[in-house]
């Protein structure tokens, strides 16, 4: 009997590219979570695949006696129920760094955004001002600090772009480089409170966790200086919502660029959506078609190792004898 592998749907999949993908000498059953399909499809399964932190808890392993992995296409892994993880001794993997690339470009993209002004111009040429609306005040990234929280996969593609475009970039991590790989990197490190006073825009790319959680609140931003800018592609939670929209109405700090929110759908009255000093996206840095992919690519590669004996890569740092840090997205 071939191993079997359930694939769990979300409303963006490629089902045609799973099934592609997919490894031969596996039985792949594709359905969406809670179906009959997925609840009959799981007491044979040796391998759960998809967006599926969510649905990590004490009933999965009930129900899914046989598994050997849960591998996440997923950086981040704040849903799962880490403790019954660990109870339950089946390794639970993320996806290995498959939307780094995407994620480190899209809080570029956000600094960019943000320092140009660039939802301002876009208005203005939209709206017929092009001649004689007033110049908006904005910046290039050259020669600027940036200040990276969490120097994990994505916070180092994050620290090369930003070297290509010329800024100095400090750091603030939990697990320090050694000093061979941050000049390699070409950073330097910060304590947290020294990297948000000194840096011009400040970055974040740590996973929610109990110790992440506000990690950046009123009192870490009022250590920001007033033309600073503060970008989010994290998870919403890491940083305090109502303390960064006070302190963007009331000018404490120039902007931010937000990819993620504390309630995601925000609420339609969110005060952050009537600020003009801020770029907002919908959770959206890490899908990318190449990222999708790559996601496909590790996850399957993943399940190939562990049936052929091997242990699983990308092990999440808490179910790892020695932790590692980690991105989520």
């Amino acid at each position: 009997m071939e191993p079997r592998i359930v694939y769990v749907n979300s409303p963006f999949d490629n089902r045609e590219a799973v099934a592609e993908l997919a490894p031969a000498g596996f039985e792949l059953v594709q359905a969406r979570a809670g179906t009959p399909a997925y609840r009959e499809a799981l007491g044979e399964a040796s391998y759960l695949v998809g967006f599926v932190d969510g649905l990590v808890e004490e009933g999965l392993y009930r129900a899914a006696p046989k598994l050997k992995l849960i591998q996440l296409l997923s950086a981040g892994y704040d849903r799962a129920d880490v403790p019954a993880a660990r109870r339950a001794g089946v390794p639970l993997a993320n996806n290995g760094g498959a939307n780094a690339v995407a994620v480190a470009e899209h809080a570029v993209l956000l600094m960019l955004a943000v320092c140009r002004r660039l939802p301002l111009q876009h208005a203005n040429v939209g709206s017929g001002r092009w001649r004689g609306n007033e110049p908006p005040r904005v910046h290039e990234l050259k020669g600027r600090t940036l200040g990276i929280v969490g120097l994990g996969t994505i916070g180092k593609k994050t620290a090369r772009l930003a070297g290509a475009f010329g800024m100095t970039v400090h750091y603030y991590d939990i697990a320090r480089l050694t000093e061979d790989a941050e000049d390699a990197l070409g950073v330097q490190f910060r304590l947290l409170g020294e990297l948000l006073r000194t840096s011009d825009i400040v970055s974040l790319h740590v996973p929610l966790n109990p110790t992440t959680r506000h990690l950046i609140g009123a009192r870490e931003i009022a250590l920001l200086k007033p033309t600073a800018v503060l970008v989010n592609t994290s998870r919403g939670p890491v940083l305090d919502e109502v303390a960064l929209t006070e302190a963007l109405a009331a000018g404490k700090i120039a902007g931010a660029g937000l990819d993620v929110f504390d309630q995601e759908p925000p609420e339609a009255d969110n005060p952050l959506f009537s600020l003009d000093n801020v770029v907002l996206t919908a959770h959206l840095a890490g899908p990318t078609v190449e990222s999708s992919t790559a996601r496909l690519r590790n996850a399957f590669d993943n399940v190939e190792r562990v049936e052929r004996g091997e242990p699983a890569l990308w092990v999440i740092p808490e179910l790892e004898e020695s932790p590692v840090d980690a991105d989520p997205a």
